[in-house]
């Protein structure tokens, strides 16, 4: 079949978010065709190119996000109006929405706490209005500078003030409406492209957006164009996210821009034929945010486990003396990497990832202090990048942390002292690579107050490493039973848990073997490939046929395209059907005489 895949920020772009998972996801299904419809996030994301794309991709087409092109067109009066009555709608839906997580009333459905969903009024408003919008751009064009106009200013402005607004939007002030009406025209931009064709999205069988918010938006006007089925794939809930955005806006910008992407994903939950959350915290945070649960289709991101199959598939330390020329082996690698695991050993705990407050490394420091008093002999390695300015201010406090924790520690009056705990950077010339970090470790810690999907979480596990982590995001979810998992911000529970783990290493051996077992069954590559596979032959076949093919009498034949005909096999080779005589030649008339 020929899937229109559908990116913001990432494939296929070079370091795009999720352009990982795309590529595998694109090389394991070899079989169909694909065309990336891509949003591109910035001038440097361009300069930097693309990845190499085999040879399924039949075509890219991008657009970007960060600049607005327009096309010259100026509106006269009857687009003028078209655009008015639309924007119009769209603000009004956006004023008269419920307000973004306020409580229901006592004994409703959801319950206490949960975020109240848009109402249909609302929702259908918006939707309506959305498709107003891209049809007057593909009718008439001239919608960039429609959006950016002090026309769509007014038209908020109105809204705002129309009876029945919300108190926030009454309270908007001008400075608040040019924002809103400034981020709203940056977000409707994928309305104005000319992708909306019989010959672009129009040619493609099924959209498989690869995440939710404006990505979505191109597979929404597929299928309202031209029925094209719509798949959406959220490994972090894009809601969500926005939820915690513009900390320092107004009360009333906040409050219009939630409304806007709260109404924005309850349509792109409606639309959809299929909702594919990562892991179970996004299913929970989609259907916290109105996604039907019969929609939801879990599939796990997979890994490629072929770069920790030689750390994870490796003996137990304990069990190398049984095998020479292995140890000859690993007495040669640690010989050649003995600068770089210089702390490496089996009382060695592991820390790896991006640098940044949401990782709590204070907490963890605090917990090495504790591991440091049970068992003397413990090193700590903490091997991550800093994420931007913050990250790096942030690792420069853990440093002076560090520092002030634990005093550089000497053999001697006349030796050089080193620090328990070392700062690393991943990458570069010769660097290690991520199997041989967990592999230099017996234990690896993830101690982390906010986490999406642990990606790191499940390396260590293909190594078949034992594992200690917080009670955050999906933790639970992949490590299941395979290792110990504590409380949030709670540093003695951490450093109890890893002490336990650093004096049974028989007991670490069972964690790390399982975790490995537990990762390659669930989290591997081949399994999302499969799960994605079958998903769009039940999407195909489940979607009625959109351009009937008609028979010699010219009626629609049913049935005329099945899924399977778009995959190559014998079945797509017409053959001759093999006919009975008694069923071409012409039977004798059975005539009775009437006497």
């Amino acid at each position: 079949m020929r899937i229109g895949l559908l990116t913001e920020g990432g494939y296929p772009y070079v370091g795009g978010e999720g352009g990982v998972w795309c590529d595998r996801l694109v090389r394991g299904l070899d079989r169909h065709e694909f065309d990336v419809y891509a949003f591109s996030t910035g001038q440097a994301q361009e300069d930097a190119g693309w990845v190499e794309l085999p040879p399924q991709v039949q075509r890219v087409r991008t657009a970007p996000l960060w600049v607005a092109e327009e096309d010259g067109v100026v509106h006269g009066r009857r687009a003028r109006r078209r655009f008015t009555e639309h924007y119009g709608e769209l603000a009004a839906a956006l004023c008269t929405a419920a307000e973004p997580g306020t409580a229901q009333k006592p004994g409703t459905a959801q319950g206490p706490g949960i975020a109240e969903k848009p109402g249909t009024a609302e929702a259908d408003r918006f939707a309506n209005a959305l498709h107003g919008l891209a049809e007057l751009a593909r009718d008439e064009g001239g919608l960039v500078a429609a959006l950016r106009s002090e026309q769509a200013v007014r038209a908020l402005e109105r809204a705002c003030r129309a009876p029945g607004a919300r108190r926030a939007a009454r309270e908007a002030r001008v400075s608040d409406l040019l924002t809103v009406a400034d981020h709203l025209e940056r977000a409707l931009r994928p309305l104005s492209l000319d992708w909306y064709e019989e010959d672009g999205l129009g040619a493609v069988d099924l959209c498989h957006a690869a995440s939710g918010g404006i990505a979505a938006i191109p597979g929404l006007l597929a299928r309202h164009f031209f029925g094209v089925p719509l798949v959406v794939t959220e490994y972090g809930v894009r809601l969500r996210t926005h939820y915690l955005t513009r900390p320092d806006a107004s009360p009333a910008v906040r409050s219009l821009l939630a409304a806007f992407h709260g109404l924005l994903t309850a349509e792109t939950y409606r639309a959809a034929s299929y909702l594919v959350p990562g892991n179970a915290h996004a299913r929970r945070w989609q259907e916290r945010c109105g996604a039907d649960r019969a929609k939801l289709r879990t599939i796990h991101p997979g890994l490629d486990a072929t770069p920790f199959a030689r750390v994870g598939e490796d003996r137990r330390p304990e069990d190398r003396e049984k095998d020479e020329k292995r140890e000859r082996q690993e007495k040669q690698e640690k010989q050649e990497k003995q600068e770089k695991q210089e702390h490496a050993g089996p009382h060695t705990l592991v820390w790896f990832g991006r640098v940044e407050p949401a990782k709590d490394l204070v907490s963890l420091l605090h917990a090495f202090a504790e591991v440091r008093a049970a068992e003397p002999g413990t090193r700590l390695r903490m091997v991550g990048r800093p994420s931007g300015p913050e990250g790096e201010a942030y690792l420069g406090h853990c440093r002076a942390l560090a520092a002030q924790l634990f005093p550089d520690e000497a053999d001697g009056p006349h030796a050089v002292g080193r620090n328990p705990v070392s700062f690393e950077e991943p990458g570069g010339p010769g660097a290690e690579t991520t199997a041989d970090v967990h592999a230099g470790g017996a234990v690896t810690v993830l101690s982390s107050v906010v986490e999406g999907f642990p990606v790191g979480l499940i390396e260590a596990m293909l190594c078949g490493r034992a594992t200690v982590s917080t009670d955050v995001g999906a933790v639970v979810e992949v490590i299941g039973g395979t290792g110990l998992v504590v409380p949030p911000r709670n540093p003695r529970a951490l450093a109890e848990a890893c002490v336990s783990l650093l004096r049974d290493p028989e007991r670490r051996a069972r964690l790390g073997a399982a975790a490995r077992a537990r990762a390659l069954e669930l989290f591997s590559v081949e399994q999302n490939v499969a799960a994605f596979r079958g998903l769009y032959l039940e999407t195909v076949a489940r979607t009625p046929v959109r351009r009937p093919v008609l028979d010699g009498a010219g009626d629609p034949q049913p049935f005329a395209a099945p899924a399977e005909a778009h995959v190559p096999g014998h079945w797509t080779e017409p053959t001759p059907r093999a006919v009975p005589t008694w069923a071409v030649e012409t039977p004798e008339p059975v005539t009775e005489t009437v006497r």
